[in-house]
């Protein structure tokens, strides 16, 4: 059969038009995810940045939007809100959460040590756990208080008859204007910043809660109970980790390349690659399992440590239930080692 030369003009452009659908419903197959953040852009969150530069959501067929957090912003109310599919959480905030009625599921747990501590000026009279008492103590609320909490009930410390509480902003100014004895920090922000103040370390004293025996579990990804019924959602959040912890192996070995991550994301222009490349530096202090295929698994014995801390709070105990095996589970750790 003798075909006209258009007749091949044709064959082409319709392969062509074949081809362009082709990848525009690959891109609409792309799986989207929301995941909102504790706080705002910082190397805390490196590994989702890295993972996001990198293309190993986009690997894995997802189309991940982060959503930095803020002073204002609770990662619980997002989340039942509907406005995010998984976010970064601390434990007991999320316990409390669930006892209270929004049922949070922890489905990984990148931190497996706490970066929270008391930071004090020796000045002040404080250089051990005993001269607390009868001090004013700076803490951070909105679900940051919990920790500080069960240590005072441990030492016998009652909120405003042994110790004050002064209701920390996200700043250090109550130490370096000498409001406070102690603030609340972490090992990776905010204690740099006192440093930064012109505050020698030698001036300082610190109590890990870590090393105090009163630490929980930090920056996990939870979920909604309800939504871990959908095997999809299961998958899609399988494919979400996997790309996650690739990115925060990647942090925890390139410090420099995970600031530059977080420093492009940051819209707002105020990171610092110097102070990010410093915070990532001991963000990875907190990740000891970075590099094992440990990493992102919620070890049953930490989170029935975090259980057993949070309710033996004396009189007021952060929950008053033990949540059991309900509260984690390993099967979306499990879809990403896949």
């Amino acid at each position: 059969m003798i075909r006209s030369p258009n007749f091949a003009k044709r064959v082409v452009a319709l392969a062509v038009a074949l081809a362009g659908v082709g990848v525009a419903t690959g891109a609409l197959a792309q799986e989207k995810v929301t995941v909102q953040l504790k706080w705002v852009p910082q190397a805390q969150f490196a590994g989702y940045y890295m993972a996001a530069a990198k293309g190993y959501y986009k690997a894995e067929g997802l189309d991940v939007t982060i959503k930095p957090g803020g002073p204002d912003i609770s990662p619980v109310q997002v989340l039942a809100g509907n406005q995010a599919d998984v976010v970064v959480n601390w434990m007991p905030d999320a316990l409390a959460a669930r006892e209270a009625g929004v049922p949070l599921v922890n489905i990984a747990q990148v931190f497996n040590q706490s970066g929270l501590m008391l930071t004090c000026k020796k000045s002040s009279g404080v250089t051990s756990p005993k001269d607390l008492k009868g001090k004013t103590l700076g803490v951070w609320y909105g679900g940051n208080e919990y920790p500080f909490l069960n240590w005072m009930a441990k030492l016998g410390n009652k909120p405003g008859t042994d110790i004050k509480i002064m209701k920390q902003g996200f700043n250090v100014d109550p130490l370096l204007q000498n409001q406070a004895a102690c603030i609340s920090t972490m090992i990776y922000n905010e204690y740099w910043q006192i440093i930064d103040a012109g505050v020698k370390e030698a001036d300082l004293v610190t109590f890990f809660y870590e090393k105090e025996g009163v630490a929980s579990l930090e920056d996990g990804l939870y979920v909604m109970e309800s939504k871990l019924k959908d095997p999809a959602f299961v998958a899609r959040m399988g494919k979400f980790v996997k790309a996650s912890l690739k990115g925060w192996s990647d942090a925890v070995k390139d410090p420099e390349g995970a600031a530059k991550a977080v420093v492009a994301a940051d819209t707002s222009g105020s990171s610092n690659l110097k102070v990010q490349k410093r915070q990532m530096e001991n963000v990875a202090k907190l990740i000891t399992n970075a590099g094992t295929k440990k990493l992102g698994y919620l070890e049953p014995a930490a989170y029935e440590r975090t259980v057993k801390g949070l309710l033996s709070g004396g009189s007021d105990p952060v929950i008053k239930k033990d949540p059991g095996k309900a509260a984690y589970t390993h099967v979306v750790w499990e879809a990403a080692q896949k």
